[in-house]
């Protein structure tokens, strides 16, 4: 009797412990993992693509699409055209560009690129380089070749050492091109080339007399770097808002319909055209696109009052009326030239756009 009630004593105070120990464990539980939203695809992605829309866009904005329910995106980035052949070849489901899809390419033409946000294309020097502006004519003839020393721009006497990405077909790139040639593939007088827009930044660092292309959104906190205004305006995002800063350009995310997971694909871009995105992207000095629908609809006008500048032709009004002004401008020079005979075209154009939006 006696040896029964030590067993189940004993067999008490193992018991005892036991939930005291249980007890102390579970004081502090692990948090319990974020709850999913309703009917979230949990499908990894990847995206692929240039530098610049990688860490202005993808980085955060993936975090927070993870956040919310959603699978992983691994982003991995290097440059604009690796990321667009990684979409079309199914080895990604997303790329970043800031460029449009280019007709010549054959590999582009099953693929979508959606607008999500707006930049500016900035000239970026060392942070001692002295110059403080440069005209897009003189842009247009430093990739040209035609102005190579900085004195030529109010500067020291010294080379300008102009760097460029590799490949013709870059983003930035591209988009300055158009801006500036009117094609995205021109070629210019830019020896030193790079194969992304981090190692050029970098290079442009660590040389006093060196140029180069990037956006804003990923040179703007870099104080190594000074961004050069263009005709006279410094590039910020208030300017690129307003179209005041004349190098501006959409940032697009590619997919292909059809992917291997092109739904989870289609459905991350909607959520970056979303608030909770355009809360992101606007820290990272981007406008997300629906913003500035306004920039989009006078695209045409835009181009052509660069043009006009890069030309030497004065326009009369801003660039969101530039056609007639360039109409204007161009017939008095050379009434009978082609490029008059376009000007003319386009200036009746923004008429005919005016009527219909009164």
């Amino acid at each position: 009797m006696a040896k029964t009630v030590l067993t189940m004593l004993l067999a008490a105070l193992v018991a005892a412990s036991g939930a005291a120990v249980a007890g102390k464990r579970g004081s502090k539980p692990a948090a319990a993992p974020a709850k999913a939203a309703a009917g979230a695809d949990r499908t990894p992605l990847t995206w692929r693509g240039d530098t610049v829309t990688s860490r202005g866009i993808a980085d955060e904005v993936a975090r927070a699409w993870q956040a919310s329910g959603h699978g992983p995106i691994k982003v991995v980035a290097f440059n604009t055209i690796s990321g667009i052949d990684a979409v079309a070849s199914g080895e990604a489901d997303l790329a970043g560009s800031a460029r449009p899809a280019d007709p010549g390419r054959s590999e582009e033409s099953g693929l979508s690129f959606t607008p999500v946000a707006w930049d500016g294309v900035v000239m970026v020097t060392n942070a001692r380089n002295p110059v403080d502006g440069i005209s897009l004519k003189q842009l247009h003839d430093i990739y040209f070749g035609r102005i190579t020393n900085w004195k030529q721009l109010g500067g020291r006497d010294a080379p300008i050492n102009l760097y460029s990405v590799a490949s013709p077909l870059d983003g930035i790139e591209y988009s300055l091109r158009v801006l500036l040639f009117k094609r995205g593939d021109q070629p210019v007088a830019a020896p030193r080339l790079y194969m992304n827009t981090a190692k050029l930044e970098e290079a442009v660092t660590l040389d006093p007399n060196g140029l180069g292309a990037t956006m804003l959104s990923s040179a703007h906190a870099n104080d190594k770097l000074r961004m050069i205004p263009i005709e006279g305006v410094r590039p910020t995002p208030s300017a690129v808002a307003d179209g005041s800063y004349p190098l501006y350009t959409p940032l697009y995310v590619v997919t292909r319909d059809g992917g291997p997971h092109a739904a989870a694909a289609r459905a991350f871009v909607e959520f970056l055209q979303g608030e909770h995105a355009g809360t992101i992207l606007r820290e990272h000095g981007l406008l997300p696109y629906a913003d500035g629908l306004a920039l989009a609809d006078k695209r045409d006008d835009h181009l052509a009052w660069v043009d006009a500048r890069v030309r030497g032709v004065t326009p009369m009004n801003g660039p969101l009326a530039a056609p007639r002004a360039t109409y204007s401008a161009q017939s008095s020079i050379a009434p009978t030239s082609e490029r008059t005979a376009e000007a003319r075209q386009r200036a009746a154009k923004s008429r005919e756009k005016d009527k219909d939006g009164n």
